[in-house]
This record gives structure tokens, sequence and C-alpha cells, in this order.
């Protein structure tokens, strides 16, 4: 498997400026690249200290020009809140400013106090991303692009610059169900998706669905990955193990909020909603603990033939013990899980 790192800039307490946790962002992805993690990945999310990247390009453009060399993926750049042809050009032009490491994972969008407040009717979501997936792939790829449909009516337009990488940077697919996964998969789309806080049978499904729609695929002569981003943080303690559980249920109750309604949302700061899941239920689902137990808990995700994991390790530890939880999993978790094999052919 291999092993990405998730800056979310997830930001809890609003009372500390936010410009600190760019700085913070930065130090984990500097640190991320020297430890010998696989990628970096970023959100786009509005309106909210849940995850702060109103823009993950720009994010994506500033982490790359302070780091070396690795992969930096938006995940997800959310199209139906785009204007397509514009941000073709913006993923061309943050494709040449990073010399060709920009990968953009695309979706559809969750939270509907986002589509509320960008005025995105969220009933035409699917209707805009199926839409403004095609007409992307078509900008990025090609020249003098025409385009007929209920959202976009172009005469013969070609993005400037061009992409650095040929025939454009790696488009990934952002789906969480079953159903959704299956069909990008074959669509020959690599996929990436997240169980959130659900049990490990989500994440069983979620992998056989992937393999399912893989092999619907005719040819195989190209690369087709399946990544899966996770909660994940190698504790020092049973009192940190205890704490980092109680985080990330509160990380779960903000989400709560504003994924399934209008939300709470007051100067930024999202009301945590009463949970559905327990504190033994988040400990359980999610990968937190010592070395030996993240390590155990990892078979599981290896034995499904995963390819890619992200980790996210930043749902309300202080600074340091996140960059103390990338240096224990890169050191004493990760290698163990080096040379397993991925998701096989069909």
């Amino acid at each position: 498997m291999d092993f990405g790192y998730y800056l979310p800039c997830y930001w809890p307490d609003i009372s500390v400026p936010m410009r600190h946790m760019y700085r913070e962002m930065v130090r984990e992805a500097q640190y991320a690249e020297e430890l010998g993690y696989h990628s970096l990945t970023i959100p786009e999310h509005h309106f909210t200290n849940a995850l702060v990247h109103p823009d993950a390009l720009l994010s994506a453009v500033h982490v790359a020009a302070q780091t070396k060399y690795i992969p930096i993926v938006t995940a997800t750049t959310v199209l139906p809140f785009h204007n397509i042809p514009q941000l073709a050009g913006q993923i061309a032009q943050a494709d040449c400013l990073t010399g060709g490491r920009i990968q953009i994972g695309v979706g559809r969008g969750a939270y509907r106090y986002e589509f509320a407040r960008l005025q995105v009717p969220f009933e035409e979501a699917r209707e805009r991303f199926d839409d403004s997936l095609e007409l992307l792939i078509a900008l990025l790829g090609g020249e003098d692009v025409s385009w007929d449909s209920k959202f976009y009516k172009l005469g013969p337009t070609t993005i400037t610059p061009r992409p650095v990488q040929d025939p454009h940077p790696r488009i990934w697919f952002a789906a969480t169900t079953p159903g959704a996964i299956e069909y990008a998969a074959g669509r020959s789309f690599s996929v990436m998706t997240t169980p959130l806080r659900s049990s490990f049978d989500h994440v069983v499904a979620q992998a056989n669905a992937f393999k399912v729609g893989r092999g619907k695929v005719q040819s195989h002569d190209f690369h087709q990955d399946f990544s899966m981003l996770i909660m994940l943080f190698v504790t020092e303690s049973q009192q940190e193990t205890d704490d980092m559980i109680r985080h990330a249920l509160n990380r779960h109750r903000r989400f709560l909020n504003v994924f399934g309604g209008e939300g709470e949302v007051v100067r930024g700061a999202i009301t945590p909603y009463e949970s559905d899941l327990t504190e033994a239920e988040i400990g359980k689902n999610l990968i937190i603990g010592s070395v030996e137990e993240c390590a155990e808990r990892l078979e599981d995700y290896a034995r499904l033939g995963i390819g890619q994991l992200q980790l996210n390790m930043n749902f309300g530890a202080p600074h340091a013990r996140v960059m103390r939880s990338l240096e224990l999993f890169a050191t004493r978790v990760g290698p163990r899980f080096a040379k397993r094999a991925a998701i096989p052919s069909p």
C-alpha cells in the first residue's frame, strides 16, 4: 500500500488566527514529503471552520512552492460550484506552476450548507456534475472545443496555458456509495472514497464495489487506482488515545451539522450536533492507537487489496502531536505494508 497525507486545515478554535493554520499545513506537508509519504491531498470546502480550503488549487500551488516533488491532489474539487471553462484554465495554470505535480479529484459535492450559500440548487448537483466532468476533460485534453448542453454553450474554445501533463493532469472520481464507486470504476476512472466514520463493513462494500466496476473495463493497459481517505492517529498513551477519540467525535458532530441540512454556523464556526455515534463506536471504526494497534487494524485494509490510503491525522490534536503521529506512522507502521499488492486485475 501507498500512504498519502491529507491536509484538511481543520480549525475548531476560531479564536486563533487562521493564518497560523496555513503555516502549520506547510510544515506538515514538508515533513510528509521528507518522511516519504506518497502524496498530499487537499479538499475544497466553504464558509466554515471544518475544512478551510475555499480554493484547493491555490492551496496546492502554495504547498508545491514549498515542497520539492511530492504529488498534490485536490480531494475534491466540487465541479457544480465552478465555471468549468474558467476552472479548466486554472487547473492547467496550476499544472504549469507546480511542474506537472497536480492531480484533480472531482466530486459533485455533499454539504447542503455550501450549495445554499453558493446559490447552486442541490437537486441539480448530479446533472451539473456529469456535464461539467465531460466538459472539463474535453477542455483539458483538446483544443477548439465546442459544447452545447443545458449548462454550457461554447463556441470553439482553447484554454491557455496548456497543461504540462499529457494529455492533462490525472483525474480522480470521488464517490462514497458502492453504486457510485462501481459506476466510476466501470468508466475506467481511478476512484477516491472515504468511509467517513462508518464501520469496517462499509469499507469492505466500497472496496468490493471498485473491484466489480473495474472488472467491467475491457482493457487494462492504463493505470487505475483506488484510494481511500481514513482518519488515523498514532498515539503514545491510553490518555492520548482517549483524547483523540473525543476529537474525532467532535469532528463528526460538526460534520453532521452541515452535511444533511441547512446547518447552524456562527461566524464561520459550526455548532456541533448530537452524535449518532458513541465514543466506543468511533474508537472501533477509526484507527487510533499505538503503533502496534494501528498496524494490526491496517491489516484488514491490506487484505482488501486497497492500493492507497490517504491519512487524516489533523482532527483536533495540537500541531506538534500531529507531526509526531506523522513520524511514528512513517517510520514504524507504514513500512510494514510497503510491498503489499493492490487490488488485482480481474
